[in-house]
């Protein structure tokens, strides 16, 4: 009996998966084992050691729940925001009304505390306006260059200086205006969102919303482009 090798575990574990009937014909051992809780160092039987388990399921379950409607809130917020944007950008009925109308409404909805735009090659109309002012080849050839928005820290750049108090602004996003598709380029404009909050425009954070924002845009102010 001395000379008997020791149980192997994998053996055991191996035996009881390959058993479904064990503790059905040997119920009384569910009774005798005793498990360390993990709130502390008691001694529980394997069904409240289950039912533990099973509370803190049910618990990370709840919060994954939570969660989700809080993320689902969060979401149809921003679409009502977005809805109330197209539907003032649609019901605008004043051409050289519509970028400060539009710049009033972005602040508004989305609480972005600085924000102003340029556009160039307009028709002949709009020369005068505030949003025709000069812009530097630079400034249109940045623009052009930009696939997606720009997010991040405010590094000085030329078009932050359209803002009503740049040098407050730490974080900038800036959005290329396009009639259509990125493919088919043709921007006529940049719209620059700024903020004293260095988080707020990250380089990491997604852009899909601020493109959103900026393909509406750029279909409402075309309008504002030679017929």
């Amino acid at each position: 009996m001395g000379n008997e090798a020791p149980l192997d575990e994998t053996a055991v574990a191996r035996f009881l998966a390959q058993s479904p009937g064990f503790f059905e014909r040997h119920a009384e051992l569910l009774a005798s084992i005793r498990l360390t809780s993990p709130h502390g160092q008691r001694a529980v039987t394997l069904s409240e050691r289950q039912m533990e388990m099973l509370r803190e399921r049910i618990k990370g379950l709840e919060l994954k729940i939570v969660e989700m409607i809080r993320a689902g809130q969060e979401n149809m917020a921003l679409v009502d925001r977005l809805h109330r944007l197209t539907r003032m950008l649609m019901r605008s009925t004043d051409p050289a009304a519509l970028p400060a109308a539009m710049l009033a409404t972005l602040k508004h909805e989305f609480l972005i505390p600085q924000a102003a735009l340029r556009l160039w090659a307009l028709a002949p109309a709009y020369a005068d306006c505030d949003f025709a002012q000069s812009v530097s080849e630079d400034v249109k050839t940045f623009a052009g260059s930009l696939s997606l928005p720009y997010c991040g820290v405010n590094a000085g750049f030329e078009a932050v200086s359209w803002l009503e108090d740049p040098a407050s602004v730490a974080s900038v996003a800036m959005i290329p205006l396009r009639q259509g598709p990125v493919a088919e380029g043709g921007v006529f404009g940049l719209l620059v969102l700024g903020s004293p909050d260095p988080t707020r425009y990250a380089a990491e954070m997604g852009t899909d919303f601020l493109m959103r924002i900026g393909e509406l845009a750029g279909a409402a102010l075309w309008r504002l482009r030679p017929s």
